[in-house]
């Protein structure tokens, strides 16, 4: 069975940009999970929840978590049982919602977040950071807040 592949003649410009972005996402994405995972044991899907908190000065209610991740509402309940197994989040009950449960990274999981962001950014450096122009990263920037206006279309 013959498997040739498209070129980008045969494509247009708009599939060719968009499965670059998905080419981009998964090859990144796949490099920092391997990465987090040898060095840590952190899988990106609880790294991800772990920056989300990290950002916060007060604990945050879960189902922000859910509407912030790339994570679905019952990922997040699984991630952050295995970081709260772990140690690395606490929750408690919400002072303004008594239905509603607020999470926050403890000291153990700000430090490892730290070493984690590190460890992420090191990985991602001579294939993203130190491969782009502040001039692409602003691109890129502008690109994906755009496509962020048009999510719920």
């Amino acid at each position: 069975m013959a498997t040739n592949k498209l070129t980008q003649a045969e494509m247009s410009l708009a599939d060719h940009a968009f499965y670059g972005l998905v080419w981009a996402g998964t090859v990144l994405t796949e490099r920092v999970d391997r990465a987090l995972m040898k060095a840590h044991h952190l899988p990106v899907s609880w790294f991800e929840v772990m920056l989300w908190l990290s950002s916060q000065a007060d604990p945050v209610p879960a189902s922000v978590l859910g509407n912030s991740t790339m994570l679905s509402r019952s990922q997040v309940s699984r991630v952050l049982d295995a970081l709260q197994e772990r140690g690395l989040v606490q929750r408690t009950p919400s002072a303004r919602d008594a239905r509603s449960v607020e999470v926050a990274l403890t000291a153990a999981g700000r430090q490892l977040f730290e070493q984690a962001d590190a460890t992420r950014r090191a990985c991602l450096a001579p294939v993203f950071t130190d491969a782009l122009s502040e001039r692409d990263l602003q691109a890129l920037e502008a690109v994906w807040c755009k496509l962020k206006q048009h999510k719920d279309q």
